[in-house]
């Protein structure tokens, strides 16, 4: 029988080539608690000329993935949502905070604030986790 790899959010995230493209930087990696920051790019706007809501969420849910997986284990999101409270637009520095709330079992709650440059809340995700048995990857793509 062979032993679990860890799996850790800094693995996680060498691996993670959808958060790498988008230009995301991995401020602050704590169990539970993770800081995640992206500029807005051109390819990033919607027809309105303001961040498409999916890259703002892809932030969030970055920020959430890394505070989940602090373990051995492959922990997932087994749903989230969002809220967007103000419209970002190109060359903002939007940043997702993620703190874990509660965690019972396999089962967690995080919230996501995210900001812009001057710390004004642009959205607030909500998301609940599910620590799996699914084997850890063991290459690394990046």
């Amino acid at each position: 029988m062979t032993q679990a790899q860890p799996v850790g959010s800094h693995a996680m995230m060498q691996r993670d080539r959808a958060s790498a493209s988008l230009g995301m930087i991995v401020e602050r990696n704590e169990p539970g608690h993770a800081v995640v920051s992206m500029i807005v790019r051109d390819d990033m706007l919607n027809g309105f000329d303001v961040t498409h809501g999916g890259f703002i969420f892809a932030l969030a849910d970055t920020a959430f993935a890394i505070a989940c997986n602090d373990s051995h284990h492959v922990t997932l999101a087994a749903g989230a949502d969002i809220t967007f409270l103000k419209p970002t637009t190109l060359g903002q520095n939007l940043t997702a905070t993620a703190l874990l709330r509660v965690k019972s079992g396999r089962s967690g709650i995080y919230d996501v604030r995210v900001t812009v440059d001057d710390d004004v809340t642009v959205a607030e995700f909500r998301g609940r986790s599910r620590t799996t048995n699914l084997p850890v990857p063991t290459r690394n793509h990046l």
